[in-house]
Formats: C-alpha cells, structure tokens, sequence
C-alpha cells in the first residue's frame, strides 16, 4: 500500500470491523534500538495489506522504492492503534508495542495469540507457540519464512532492504495468519476454561512486560571487567587442582574425557554410558560422586558454575549493554516455561544464582543511575506459603500464620531439635520436597547417603501427612486428566505422565507435583505486576520504575526520596495479589530492600 487513500481505506475498513491485526516490521531484532521499515494490517481471513515507510535501507545514496512518508502513516494509524472500540490483535505483541510506544502510539486494547496459545495448550508436545509452529499445527498452513525472504549468514539481509513485492508477500501473510489464529484460539479460551488465567493473569502483563523490557537496567561495565578477571584467575586454579586430583591434564569441559577419567582412571562406582559410549557426567552423576568423597567431583561443579558465569554474565554482559541506552534490555517471554513463569533471554536475568557470593557479585555490577537507588521486593517463602494452602497442611499453615520460622519449625518437627544445622537441612528439605526431588537428588544437596535421604523424606510425609496426600493426588489427577491446575485455573498439559518409559513417566510426575504450586505462584507475582503501575501512580510516584522480573521478586528503580512510600505500596499491592480471585488460608509477606546496585538491595 502507497496511496493515502488506500490507507484511508484500510483503517476505515478496520474501524467497520471493530478489529485489526497488527504486525510491525523492523531492520533488527532489539526493538529499543530498530528502525520501523513497515506495518501489516489484517481485518479479515485473506484481507491484509503491507504499508512501507523504510525500505531502501540506511543508504542515502541508495535508490529507494515508492512508500507513504512514516510520519504520515504514524498519524493515520494512532486513532486506529488507541480506539478503545478496535480490538488490537497481535502475535507477541510486546515487540510491537514497544516499537509503536516509541513512535507515539500505544496500543491498546489488544489479544495476543501467542499468549492465548500457551494458556491453552502449555506442555502440549507441539513445536512451540510461535506463528509459524502454531499455522502448521492449528491452519495446516506453511508460513513464508523469514530466510527465505531475508536469506542466512554472511549473505543475509536486512528487511529494509527487501524488495517490496516480496516484503509484501511475507507481512501481509503475518498479518492475515495472526487474525486466522486468533479466531480459532477465542473460541476455544472460552469454551476450554481459559478465559480467567488469559484475561485476569496473562494478556494484561503484556504491555507490562514491554514497558519493562523497554526500560532496561543500567550495567557498570567496569565492575564486570573486573569480576571477569577474578573468575579467570579462578577458573585457572580450579583447573589446576582437577588436573592434580586426577593425576594428568585433560579437557575439563569435554565429557567424554571427563567421565574416562572419573570412571576408568579413577575408579569411581556409579558410571552409565549413553548411546554415544560416553559416561554422563551430567549434574546428578557429579553430586552423587560428591557425596561418596570425590573431591574432584565438587570442583568439576565449581569450575563449570564459574565457566558459565563468566561466559554468560561477566563476558557476554558486556557485549549487551545497548549503544543507544547504556543500559541492558533482557527479553521476558510469556510461554517460555510450561508452569506459566516467565523467563527471560538475552540476556537471561533469571539464572543468575542467588545464595551464592559469585551470584551476588554479579547483581552488584547492575546499578541506579545517579540520585535513584535500587529496590528488590521479594517474595517470602511463597511456594512454601502455597503448599501449606493447596496441602492443607495445620502445623505449617499456623507457622506461617504466626510468622514462626518456618524452616526452624520443620527442623523441630523432624529433628526435634533447632540449631544451625538442622534448620539448614529442613530450609533444603522443604524446598526439595515441592520439586519432587529424588533420593540421590536430596543426597546430593546435603552431601548424604542416598539412604539418609530416604529416611529423611520418609520422615518428613510422616510429619506433614498433608503433603504426601497433596502429591499422589496431584499425580492421580494428572493421569486422569492428562493435565494440572493453578488455583486461578492456569492448565499445565503432561503428555508423558503415562509413558512406558520409567524415566520419562517419573519426570512428568517430578513435574506435575510442582506444577500447581510454582504455577499458582507465578500467576500472583504476574497479578501483582499488571496492578504495580496503576498502584503507583495513584500515589503519584511516577518516577519508579519497575525493571526486572526474576521469579519471586520484583526490582525497580526510584529517586531515593521515594523510598518509604513505594515500599508500602510495593508490599500492598504485592500482598494482596490473589485477591479477590483466591482467597489464601495463609498469609503472603514480602521482603524489601534497597540499595546502589541489586546486590545491595538483598
């Protein structure tokens, strides 16, 4: 489309129909940084156009094909964008909203299939809830892909430079696909009981989740490069020591050698070889060894934590902060983990360890910009908060009631006494359990014989029956079902709960005992996010901003002034997130804190 009045047209078209898809195209993947190159509409199966206002790439120079100037299209299509009365429908549509919010638009309202998809089917052995994985599935339709309109490699080009006629081809079917999906996937939110976990949880966090991701957190480059250097000198003495344990040089970070080494040098018990003929070396293996007296077993684990923090963090980082901001933008993604939390890419924020120092100097590298600090509102003990409820468990609902500890009060009721070290296994112990964690797994974490560990969970059903009771229900459901549910009714489907395979069958129960419960969570942190904003506002603190999402906690930025009244409206908000959908038997409670960087903050 290059008229005005063809445009006219279009968007009067889709105020008739009282919706449109929406789809942008851009000249790179980080939407903080890419040029908008054009932006399809659909209003109808079949009925889509493209409407160009970049092609012809950067070059000045360069010849540039017919197109509508963008600053006419933006102001054509802003009264379409943010009319109340025009649904906006896109397919991970917190990239456009992001590009479109940086050129005045916000959209608003909107649906986006790629979240009714993962409401609808999370666990479902598809390919995935991207469009193209989705056409195939639910169209039987083949989408054009990208490289075969961009191509790969050194000879792959940048959208802008498309030649219309097949950017036309490939926007509008995104468009026309997006709509299509749209009207299968509405139907069926209604009529499969997902309407409450995709109205009231999922599609409001959407345009949270842009507005977040366009934020971004300041990084002090410095302090990484620093951090970087320590981890190599690290990494180097590790290695040396795993070379003398073993009694020559070889690649640590190769298994094949590794496992020869632990196995058939070393003589270590408990070796399995795959299909390859190569021992695993796998976590597991290493922990179990680790709690037979390997000493070299727990420095493999050190050197491969230190290995990946140094390549993922205090290297890549830095390649990550954004020439234009300074700061680093991760991606959140709304169907990336099957129990409905959030994860994160590019960097992922949300494996970076948590109890341990190296995971702490790590979150000191992300910093306030002057006169702000950093807040971290963190949720306390949740998941255990949930089993208590979803179990019905007296001893530990009333702990929590009474603001007992609650790892001290587990340490008394299985060990029958308190002290740094049997609050230490009950605090593993209850957190292990929630996860269906094996007796090697338990064995691994307390450094323990696995029959210790045995004794210990034995011990732990006897004392909170209410627990065992919850998790051979949760399984008994799952195989009748073939699916789990969150108290605010989110669907997490196991395909292999009744698979002939042992391993394969006793993953999808590990996974189904959790499910519910790390689910349940994670709809409350999202219900507490999509309240956040207008929360604050209200109290006219606009100047925080909330930064990062990382499982139970919440980071923000905020002048320091601020402070105190943020954090009594962070923790009210964060509270009361349930209601009124679920009403909990037990209180929530939420940690604050602040600081210069995030690490500080805890």
């Amino acid at each position: 489309m290059v008229t005005e009045d063809a445009l006219d047209r279009w968007i009067a078209a889709a105020h008739a129909e009282g919706l449109v898809a929406v789809d942008t195209e851009t000249d790179m993947l980080d939407c903080v940084s890419c040029a908008l190159v054009g932006v399809s509409l659909a209003v109808g199966p079949n009925a889509a156009c493209y409407i160009p206002v970049g092609h012809g790439g950067k070059d000045m120079f360069a010849e540039k094909p017919d197109q509508l100037p963008l600053a006419l299209v933006l102001a054509k299509l802003k009264p379409l964008l943010e009319d109340d009365s025009v649904l906006k429908i896109g397919q991970n549509l917190k990239y456009d909203i992001t590009v479109l919010r940086r050129h005045g638009i916000e959209i608003a309202p909107y649906d986006d299939t790629i979240v009714m998809s993962f409401d609808l089917d999370a666990g479902q052995s598809l390919a995935g809830h991207g469009m193209d994985e989705a056409a195939k599935v639910h169209l039987n339709h083949t989408c054009i892909s990208f490289k075969d309109v961009c191509g790969t490699g050194k000879s792959q080009i940048s959208f802008a430079e498309v030649p219309l006629d097949k950017a036309t081809e490939y926007a509008a079917e995104d468009a026309d696909v997006t709509l299509r999906l749209w009207k299968l996937f509405k139907s069926r939110v209604a009529n499969e009981g997902a309407t409450r976990v995709y109205e009231l949880v999922d599609r409001p966090l959407v345009a949270v989740i842009a507005k977040m991701e366009h934020e971004g957190i300041k990084v002090d480059r410095e302090a990484l490069s620093r951090l970087s250097a320590e981890f190599t000198a690290e990494i180097a003495k590790l290695e040396g020591e795993i070379h003398g344990l073993a009694g020559q040089p070889f690649a640590i970070g190769s298994t094949q050698q590794l496992g020869a080494i632990l196995f058939d040098k070393m003589g270590y018990k408990g070796g399995k070889k795959g299909k390859s003929g190569a021992y695993s070396t796998d976590v597991t293996i290493l922990e179990q060894l680790k709690t037979q007296g390997a000493e070299i077993a727990g420095k493999v684990l050190d050197w491969r934590q230190l290995s990946k923090l140094k390549s993922t963090y205090t290297d890549a980082l830095q390649a990550q902060i954004n020439r234009d901001t300074s700061r680093v933008h991760t991606s959140y993604s709304l169907s990336g983990a099957q129990t409905g939390r959030l994860s994160s890419t590019d960097p992922n924020l949300q494996n970076i360890p948590i109890r341990t120092e190296v995971g702490r100097q790590i979150r000191h590298a992300f910093v306030a910009e002057p006169g702000n600090v950093i807040l971290a509102a963190d949720y306390s003990q949740i998941e255990l908060r949930l089993a208590a409820h979803m179990a019905d468990v007296p001893a530990l609902k009333e702990a929590f009631a009474n603001g007992e500890d609650i790892h001290a009060a587990t340490a008394q009721q299985l060990f029958g006494e308190v002290n740094r070290d049997t609050r230490g296994r009950a605090k593993t112990i209850n957190f292990a359990i929630l996860y269906g964690i094996s007796r090697w797994g338990l064995a691994g974490r307390l450094e323990i014989s696995a029959d210790e560990a045995q004794d210990m969970i034995s011990r732990y059903y006897e004392r909170f029956p209410g627990i065992s009771l919850y998790i051979t229900d949760t399984i008994e459901k799952a195989r009748s079902r073939g699916y789990t549910e969150t108290l605010f009714g989110r669907k997490t489907w196991f395909p292999r709960i009744k698979a002939s395979i042992q391993h394969e069958r006793q993953g999808a129960e590990r996974a189904a005992i959790n499910a519910p419960i790390q689910g349940t969570s994670a709809d409350i942190i999202k219900r507490a996010m999509a309240r956040m904003g207008p929360a604050l506002a209200t109290e006219g603190l606009h100047q925080v901003k909330m930064l990062l999402q990382v499982h139970d906690e919440l980071v923000f930025e905020l002048p320091e002034g601020d402070v105190e009244q943020a954090s009594t409206v962070i923790r009210r908000v964060m509270e009361g997130a349930a209601e009124p959908i679920v009403k909990l038997s037990v209180p929530l409670g939420v940690e604050i804190g602040h600081g210069p960087s995030w690490g500080a903050a805890h």
